[in-house]
């Protein structure tokens, strides 16, 4: 596990070193007080030496001033340590992310995935602060400690040794115990952040529908279950306090007893055994000894509470994309020839049914070349698999000449354009909207982009033009609106081939023959494949595949399809009447 998180800890190296450097100052004059303190009482108070008391007095205030500088130190570098880590994770994952395949994506819910890069890695960062603060500081206060507790007095002291396995074991079988729970508690955050992000995203259905109950019940139950795993698992970890209380308390009550006797039979003489001043620095190197025992079971909880992170974080980085460049990538499209050959596909491996079946399909460039079939029937798998997004499981896709799989990932994905059905716009203005498609394209360009996909007119409306305001996912944009400026981001690009998945379906039946005759004149040498429920959309193109069930039945011009393909007359018929 310690190959995966080196990198980020590499790059924190320096200020992790001198956190723990400035931890050991810490805890080297935090060791020496009780020391001192006993030479003021037993060479100072005791003797009524003023000298000593003043001697001793300054030397306690200098090793407390060098703690607290120490401590202030080491705070600073292990607070910058574990927030340069944190900061490095973050952009390991989120590019981890970038080169995922949509097979890679779907495998985590876009809730977990949304855990694992805020909560969990915010769990990473406290736990490895916790670490290189703390953990040093406990180990080393706890052997010095215990190791100038016997440089005191030795029989006293093997009571506290006896102690410190007692107090490991309990609290590790108390750990044990809460472990599974806090995993399913983490579990639990990654559903009710699903059951957030559906309904942020869909709140205007919800309202629509008039479900706000049916939701906040869902979300109730979500955070029920998070609720109930907490007080398990922490009720399992409280059980740790008390029982480190009694063990305080005990301690204090053995070396006070003990110290007492000591004491009495030496008559207070430095010389002959224990002394007050020694039997105070007993105590307090007693205390010292179990709060570096407490600070360590803190840390061990965090540590728990943090390895159902660590390992959500691993899995998302360790996580091999299934979609790789080749070892040798061709770095040029020739042109927009598609050529499906014996393609078969289906999303998972275990998955019984395959979506594709027997595809054969030839584009010359150029082309304009419409698709139509049933909800489900494999359409969008189709088009899914000339840029990547997906590879197929049986047979070739060949793009330009060669087999996709040739080409570097960047390249065939420049090459090819995707218009969705369900249009995203980022927050920003019209023209950083459409230079997501080519972030040097100028004004003219953008003009030229939007008249092709008739979005000119309405943004010449706005008074700002293209500098008007996207709202945060184009919400002060029609459906038809988006749809437009997303051909046009997508023509931007100039790609050689372009892809309309049922993209002009929110836009009126006159705009969608303008964008259609925009693309036809303007485009001529940029294949271009239109997905479409309407017929009326597709009619016109060179060739037009129907699906059915995962195969393409036919593959034919407009008219030729209502003489020879009977699905295909059905739907015509039916969107006629």
């Amino acid at each position: 596990m310690f190959n995966v998180f080196k990198n980020s800890i590499a790059k924190v190296k320096k200020e992790s070193i001198l956190s723990m450097v400035f931890i050991l100052f810490e805890t080297g004059f935090e060791i020496i007080v009780p020391f001192m303190m006993a030479k003021l009482i037993d060479l100072g108070i005791e003797s009524s030496n003023m000298s000593n008391v003043i001697r001793y007095g300054l030397i306690i205030i200098a090793l407390v001033i060098g703690q607290s500088l120490s401590g202030i130190f080491c705070a600073v570098f292990a607070v910058k340590a574990g927030t340069k880590f944190a900061y490095d994770l973050r952009e390991r994952l989120f590019r981890k992310l970038q080169t995922f395949a949509f097979a890679n994506i779907d495998k985590f819910s876009t809730g977990s995935l949304v855990t694992r890069s805020t909560t969990d890695i915010a769990n990473v960062q406290r736990s490895f602060q916790m670490v290189i603060r703390g953990a040093l500081r406990s180990i080393s206060m706890c052997i010095f400690s215990l190791y100038f507790a016997y440089r005191v007095n030795a029989e006293i002291a093997r009571c506290l040794t006896f102690l410190i396995p007692i107090i490991i074991i309990s609290f590790v079988f108390l750990s044990k115990l809460a472990m599974p729970i806090f995993e399913k508690m983490f579990k639990a955050f990654d559903s009710l952040n699903n059951i957030m992000s559906e309904n942020i995203h869909g709140i205007r259905v919800v309202k629509t529908f008039n479900r706000e109950d049916y939701e906040f019940h869902k979300m109730e139950k979500s955070a029920d279950d998070i609720y109930n795993y907490s007080v398990k698992a922490e009720s399992y970890v409280a059980l740790w306090d008390p029982f480190m209380n009694i063990t305080v308390y005990t301690i204090l009550i053995i070396i006070s007893w003990l110290g007492a006797k000591a004491i009495i039979a030496s008559g207070n003489n430095p010389d002959l055994g224990l002394t007050t001043g020694k039997l105070m620095s007993l105590i307090t190197y007693g205390l010292q000894m179990l709060m570096s025992l407490m600070f360590m079971s803190m840390i061990y909880v965090m540590l728990i509470i943090s390895s159902a992170s660590i390992l959500r974080v691993k899995e998302v980085l360790v996580e091999e994309p299934l979609i790789k460049d080749p070892e040798n990538p061709i770095y040029n499209v020739e042109n927009g020839e598609i050529e499906f050959r014996n393609v078969s596909f289906k999303y998972r491996e275990n998955a019984k049914h395959r979506t594709l079946k027997d595809i054969n399909l030839k584009i010359n460039s150029g082309e304009t070349i419409g698709i139509i079939g049933g909800t489900g029937s494999g359409k969008s798998s189709i088009v899914n698999l000339i840029p990547r997004l997906y590879d197929v499981t049986d047979g070739e896709v060949i793009v330009g000449g060669h087999n996709v799989k040739e080409y570097d990932l960047n390249v065939l994905r420049k090459s090819v354009g995707i218009v969705l059905q369900k249009n995203i716009l980022f927050s920003g203005t019209i023209a950083s909207n459409l230079r997501f498609g080519n972030e040097n394209a100028t004004i003219e360009d953008m003009r030229e982009a939007c008249d092709i996909a008739s979005a000119l007119e309405f943004i010449e409306e706005k008074p700002e033009g293209f500098d008007a305001k996207v709202e945060q996912g184009g919400t002060n944009f029609s459906g038809g609106q988006k749809q437009r400026l997303s051909i046009a981001r997508t023509i931007l690009k100039k790609p050689k081939i372009i892809i309309f998945d049922d993209s002009t379906s929110a836009v009126d039946t006159k705009t969608d023959a303008r964008i259609r005759n925009g693309l036809k004149t303007k485009l001529p040498n940029t294949t271009k494949i239109i997905i479409s429920q309407r017929i009326i959309s597709i009619k016109e193109c060179d060739k037009i595949a129907v699906v059915d069930n995962g195969r393409i039945i036919a593959y034919d011009s407009h008219e030729n399809l209502l003489k020879n393909c009977e699905l295909y007359k059905e739907i015509n018929e039916v969107q006629n009447s």
